[in-house]
C-alpha cells in the first residue's frame, strides 16, 4: 500500500476555524471532511482546531491550530496552484483570496500563461491562479 500525501497547513493564533470556513466558501463544491477541536482540557485553547481535513477542488488538505508559538509562518515557497478556465475566474479568486493579504503578482499575461495571478490570503497562505489545462 502506498502512503497518502496531503498538504498540511499549520495556523497560529487560533485562526484555523476562520481559515477553514473561508476556504470552503471560496471554492464551489468544497467540503469539510472532519474537524476535531480542542476542548476545555486543552492542551490548545478551547475551540481551536486540533486536526481537520477538507477538500477544495479535488485536493484533500489537512490543517491544525498550533498552540505552540513558532517564529515561522507560511511562505510563498509553498502555494496552492489553482487551474482556472477563464481570466474572470482568476480575477475573482485573486480578489477574494487576496483581500486582507497581499499581491505577489497581479492578474496579467506574463508570457507563460494567458492569464495568471499570485496572491497570499489574510492567513498567509499563497495561491497561484492560472488559466490553463490541468
Amino acid at each position: 500500500m502506498s502512503p497518502t500525501v496531503r498538504p498540511f497547513l499549520m495556523f497560529q493564533n487560533g485562526v484555523g476555524p476562520d481559515a477553514l470556513d473561508f476556504y470552503v466558501s471560496v471554492f464551489p463544491g468544497s467540503v469539510v471532511e472532519e474537524v476535531e477541536l480542542y476542548g476545555p482540557a486543552g492542551p490548545g485553547p478551547q475551540g481551536t482546531i486540533k486536526t481537520a481535513s477538507f477538500t477544495i477542488g479535488d485536493q484533500s488538505v489537512m490543517c491544525s491550530d498550533s498552540f505552540v508559538k513558532h517564529r515561522f509562518d507560511f511562505t510563498p515557497s509553498f502555494s496552492f496552484f489553482v487551474t482556472c478556465t477563464t481570466p474572470d475566474e482568476v480575477d475573482r479568486l485573486a480578489g477574494v483570496l487576496g483581500e486582507g493579504g497581499g499581491v505577489l503578482m497581479p492578474p496579467g499575461n506574463y508570457g507563460f500563461s494567458p492569464w495568471f495571478a499570485w496572491v497570499s490570503d489574510r492567513f498567509g497562505v499563497s495561491w497561484q491562479l492560472n488559466v490553463g489545462e490541468d
